[in-house]
Parts: C-alpha cells; sequence; structure tokens
C-alpha cells in the first residue's frame, strides 16, 4: 500500500489541477461482459461474467485554455468502479480514478481514460487464497477506457449514453502473483447536467505551423518490483533514460534515445534460476543489467502529457520476458525544463514494474 498510495495521489494532482469551469455533470453506469483469457494461467479464474456498476463526476471546459481547444473541449473529473468478478477466488474490487473524457461526432461520440487504484476484497494467500494467481497485493493499480455514445439533455437536464467498457486491474509486479485481469464489457447509463455558470466554447487557436529545435531529455526512473516467482522478495531497481525529442506540434513529439536498467530483482531471479533449473544453463554469476534502444510519442495536455515507448534490449545477458518492452504512462511539467512521470514499464501483456520518474528537458 504504501508503494501504491503515491500514484493514486500523483494520477489525481494532475487531474485535479486544472481551472474549475462551473459547469459540471454526474453519469451512472451498468456493465456486464467477460474476462479475456490472456494468459493459460488465469484460465480457472474465469466462472462467469463480471458485472458492475460505475458513477463519474465530471468538470467541463470550454477553451480558456489553449490545449482545451485543441482536444475539442475535454471533461475531467472523478470515477467510482464496483466489479463483481464473479469467481470466488478472485471476489470483486472497488476502486477510484482520475479521468479525462474526449469527444467526437459534434460531441455524441465520448472517449474516457482512467487511471486510479483499485482495492481486491480476495487477493492471493498461500494458505486462504492460493488460487488466485491475478492478484498478489490488496491494492492495485487500475486503467479503464470507455468508448460511450452520448446524447446529454434528452429530457431537461437528463440524457443517455451506451457503448464498451474495458478495465485493466494489475500491481505491476509490486508483488507476485500478478497475472492481472482484463475486463471487457458493454454498458448503458444515464446521464445528468448540474446547472452552472452558462459558458460558450472560446475558439481563439489558430493553426499556424509550431516549430521548435530537437530537445534533449534526461529521467531517473526508481521503484520497487520483484520476479514472478512467489515469495523471491522485492527489491529496487534503477533506471536511466536519455533520449532526443522532436515537437511535430503544439500537441505531440517524436523520441529516440536508450535506457539502462539496473533491476535488483534480476539479480535474484539469475541466483534462484542456476539453482532451481540447472538443465536451463544459468551459471548464476551472469550480469543482470540491460540496456535498450527506444523510440517514443508524447501527447501534451497543458502541463500533462501521455508517453508510449517501444524498446529494443541491445544488451539482455539474460533473456528475461523477450527481446522487446513497452512503456505507457503520464508526465506532469512542473515546468518548462523539469517534469515528474508515472509509467508502466512491460513486455507485452506481462508487467514488469510500476516506474516513478524524474525528468528534464534542455
Amino acid at each position: 500500500m504504501k508503494q501504491i498510495l503515491p500514484i493514486f495521489l500523483f494520477v489525481f494532482g494532475m487531474v485535479f489541477s486544472q481551472e474549475n469551469t462551473g459547469s459540471y455533470s454526474i453519469d451512472a453506469s451498468y456493465f456486464y461482459g467477460n474476462i479475456p483469457r490472456h494468459s493459460t494461467s488465469i484460465s480457472h479464474l474465469i466462472t462467469g461474467h463480471p458485472e458492475g456498476v460505475a458513477l463519474s463526476f465530471s468538470a467541463k471546459t470550454f477553451g480558456a485554455e489553449e490545449w482545451e481547444q485543441r482536444f475539442n473541449y475535454p471533461d475531467y473529473g472523478i470515477t467510482l468502479i464496483y466489479t463483481d468478478l464473479k469467481n470466488e477466488y478472485l471476489g470483486d474490487n472497488t476502486s477510484v480514478y482520475g479521468h479525462y473524457s474526449f469527444y467526437f461526432l459534434k460531441r455524441n461520440l465520448m472517449l474516457r481514460l482512467g487511471e486510479g487504484l483499485a482495492y481486491c476484497s480476495n487477493p492471493y494467500d498461500k494458505e486462504t487464497n492460493y488460487r488466485n494467481s491475478a492478484f498478489g497485493s490488496t491494492f492495485v493499480t487500475s486503467t479503464f477506457l470507455q468508448i460511450n455514445y452520448k446524447k446529454e439533455k434528452l429530457i431537461d437536464n437528463l440524457g443517455l449514453e451506451a457503448g464498451l467498457f474495458m478495465i485493466h486491474y494489475s500491481n505491476g509486479n509490486f508483488k507476485a502473483p500478478n497475472t492481472s485481469v482484463n475486463v471487457l464489457t458493454f454498458n448503458v447509463g444515464v446521464t445528468y447536467s448540474i446547472a452552472g455558470t452558462e459558458q460558450e466554447y472560446i475558439k481563439t487557436v489558430s493553426d499556424n505551423k509550431f516549430t521548435e529545435p530537437i530537445k534533449l531529455n534526461m529521467v531517473f526512473r526508481s521503484g520497487v518490483n520483484m520476479s514472478d516467482i512467489i515469495g523471491s522478495g522485492q527489491y529496487p531497481f534503477y533506471v536511466g533514460s536519455v533520449y532526443a525529442d522532436k515537437r511535430l506540434s503544439k500537441l505531440s513529439a517524436v523520441q529516440l534515445g536508450t535506457d539502462v536498467f539496473f533491476s535488483k530483482f534480476l539479480e535474484e531471479y539469475i541466483k534462484y534460476k542456476s539453482i532451481a533449473y540447472p538443465d536451463e544453463g544459468i551459471k548464476g554469476d551472469e550480469d543482470y543489467k540491460r540496456a535498450g534502444v527506444l523510440v517514443g510519442h508524447e501527447l501534451f495536455m497543458n502541463r500533462l502529457s501521455l508517453l508510449t515507448q517501444i524498446g529494443f534490449y541491445v544488451y539482455n545477458p539474460i533473456d528475461y520476458e523477450s527481446g522487446m518492452y513497452q512503456r505507457v504512462g503520464l508526465n506532469y511539467h512542473i515546468n518548462k525544463t523539469v517534469f515528474a512521470g508515472l509509467t508502466l514499464k512491460t513486455h507485452a501483456a506481462q508487467a514488469e514494474a510500476v516506474e516513478f520518474a524524474l525528468g528534464v528537458r534542455l
């Protein structure tokens, strides 16, 4: 909990650092669906159709800031979700998120993204619940994606919405086991617009071409994680990243650079494998450090940005998981030079670590 709580505070701090607009909405929806089997190790955990409810409170934007106009006046707010996973070993999850909602097709199509923290009612326990291979801790991080067709104010301030809802639960390998769970559902709900200050959408942004020279980014990332071996212990990790970025527009930049990984859990994993599985050819004295090259993209929304990167190991003495890795997360730009970040490093569907970052852009 001590490691995951800062994630919750970090995301909420970024979302609610925006200006208060004075116009709000509430929506409530019911969802019903499935748990896709992304790994054979969770087959015994899929025994029914998950269902639940989501309640969201949102503040509207009208273009007071330039980024609001460029993103077609998004909403931001809080979402609460209760999910019954329909499995005795998984139990149910209760989660809270900070979210952004983006609009398309004359504001009838809504794309909502949320990041937060979930409480698991029945996590793994080696004596009482050893079959729960999905959640190794009581608190896990959670991300959701909601795509709804939405019509507001059909009857006075009341409206309707329906669409698809995907929720991901994982602790980022903070504690094993952590095969994680994805919930893919249909949802239907109602919306209610709360009376506030009547405002019109502001349109002052020009389409003038934006140029900026190539910038150098230096980032230090750290956290705590462990291997997939239950009971192998939690260890700190450190990552040094250096990459250049080139802004293509006010909204986006492309990146090229390198990572160096110092993962202490991997050092212990090497020792364990050399003793427990000598036929795999691991001697026990292999280097646990790794290095990779990366390409990436950053999408900017005011001080907040969405980071996505793909990397390929060029130095990897132990082939742990795969030769390619991914990183996705959020950066918060404190000023033009300094930023803080929260990212998830994965190998495809297998999470390796939640990374806390501090960087400079020169």
